[in-house]
């Protein structure tokens, strides 16, 4: 297997979403953007399926992955056909939606991605059985149900999770969206990557863990994040070093924190050929 294609066999899944603290740090929407842009196409260089769970704003997101899959996906092995991005939807963000939208918009990116409907316990829901059921404004506990169903189905989807930003206020659902994606794959003993050079959610969660000291104004207060508190940065379980995840909690520098995401993949993936090879 060439350089190129050690990770045509991983999924790793992106949890991002503006911070409250870019401004203070200099950086806005499109630093954010270019960062997300950045890890993904090195990601998707070396081979990786990327997997996401977010709505379908226009310029959002979902909309970069897409292009980006779009533009530099390539099938890393041949006879693998395998799709460059598969966006997950949560139960009350495609019940809003209108029926054409919805229809319209998955017929635009078949070619190089899939948007994944997903019931309210977080199983798939096929587009025809989709097609048949009226858009409605979901409550406020489906919104909770089904945001965590999709964040739950999706970990057991990705080998890894990156993790970069994070609101804290303003959510939908029981708890800060990247805190529980977070929490969802520490519990599973996935591997996690915490970028926390754009703060937020993220840079807490850091700091409750140890990673990096914390800020003289800093004093996470989101629901539920006490429950971080069990665990530790060996929990991260992803490849690099402590002083590594602690370099990569906090650097401002997204082509250091690429460099180190990559390492830490790569350390998995050789240390999982050397478990086979036994």
């Amino acid at each position: 297997m060439s350089y190129q294609e050690v990770l045509g066999r991983k999924t790793i899944a992106i949890s991002i979403s503006e911070s409250p603290d870019m401004p203070a740090l200099g950086l806005c929407d499109e630093h954010l953007r270019d960062a997300m842009a950045e890890i993904a196409r090195h990601l998707l260089a070396l081979g990786a399926r990327l997997v996401y769970g977010g709505d379908l704003r226009q310029h959002g997101f979902s909309d970069l992955l897409f292009e980006l899959v779009a533009r530099h996906r390539r099938d890393a092995d041949e006879g693998d056909s395998r799709i460059g991005v598969k966006n997950y939807l949560a139960w009350p963000v495609h019940v809003l939606q209108a029926l054409a939208d919805l229809k319209k918009q998955i017929v635009e990116v078949q070619d190089f991605a899939e948007l994944v409907c997903l019931r309210i316990d977080g199983s798939g829901l096929p587009v025809e059985e989709r097609c048949g059921l009226p858009s409605q404004v979901p409550t406020e506990q489906e919104w909770a149900d089904g945001l965590t169903s999709m964040r739950t189905t999706m970990m057991s989807d990705s080998d890894a999770r990156i993790i970069v930003g994070g609101r804290i206020e303003g959510y939908k659902g029981t708890m800060p969206g990247i805190a529980e994606e977070a929490l969802i794959s520490l519990r599973a003993g996935k591997p996690i990557f915490l970028v926390g050079g754009f703060g937020g959610c993220t840079r807490d969660i850091a700091e409750i863990l140890g990673l990096i000291p914390p800020r003289i104004t800093s004093n996470p207060v989101w629901a539920h994040c006490d429950e971080f508190a069990a665990f530790t940065v060996a929990n991260l379980n992803n490849g690099l070093t402590s002083e590594e995840n602690a370099t990569l909690a906090s650097t401002p520098h997204v082509d250091q924190a690429i460099t180190l995401i990559l390492r830490g993949l790569m350390q998995l993936t050789k240390s999982e050929g050397s478990e086979v090879e036994k």
